[in-house]
């Protein structure tokens, strides 16, 4: 089979165009993703949350997680107490920083 010129030189031009594409959307940043900012913020406020966890007599902070995501901090984990409970959410609401917390904390 012999092959042509054409072919020889298109081929290597079309993969790269292909390749080229390919990268381009693959770097594409998505709705979803945080600034490395937004990101340096939000560890930010979870350090500071876990702080004032560990201050405060009522909330037993090892009990408790905490993730931050634009300035919202998600709590989870167990608490022994309905009090617990709510203490941790006006703790962690108190935080400079901090714009909503959702509390998914369940009592024990």
């Amino acid at each position: 089979m012999k092959t042509s010129p054409k072919l020889l030189v298109l081929l290597p031009l079309a993969l790269a165009g292909l390749c080229a594409a390919s990268l381009a959307t693959g770097c594409a940043s998505t709705a979803t993703s945080s600034s490395t900012g937004e990101y340096v913020d939000d560890s930010a406020i979870t350090v500071k949350v876990k702080s004032a966890f560990v201050k405060d007599p009522i909330v037993k902070a090892l009990d408790v997680s905490v993730e931050t995501y634009k300035g919202v901090v998600q709590l989870s984990g167990f608490v022994g107490t309905p009090e617990e409970k709510r203490q941790a959410e006006a703790v962690a609401a108190n935080v400079k920083g901090v714009t909503g917390v959702k509390n998914g904390l369940i009592v024990k």
